[in-house]
């Protein structure tokens, strides 16, 4: 178990964003202890981008349209 701040550090995020996605529950491993958080070193951070081509193109193929 480590800080947030370190795995913040570790993956390259700002520590703001990283305690705002674990006070929001967007980690499984992170626990608040008094005021510190604490997360598993191991637990990979979370991507929550749309990968698949879902809404490539949507304004062209007529739904985006008024």
């Amino acid at each position: 178990m480590i800080s947030l701040a370190e795995y913040a550090a570790m993956h390259g995020k700002s520590p703001v964003t990283v305690r705002q996605m674990a006070a929001r529950g967007g980690f499984q491993t992170a626990q608040k202890i008094a005021r510190n958080w604490i997360i598993d070193e191991n637990e990979p951070y979370p991507d929550g981008r749309v990968k698949t081509g879902k809404y490539r193109n949507w304004r062209k193929n007529g739904r985006g349209q008024k």
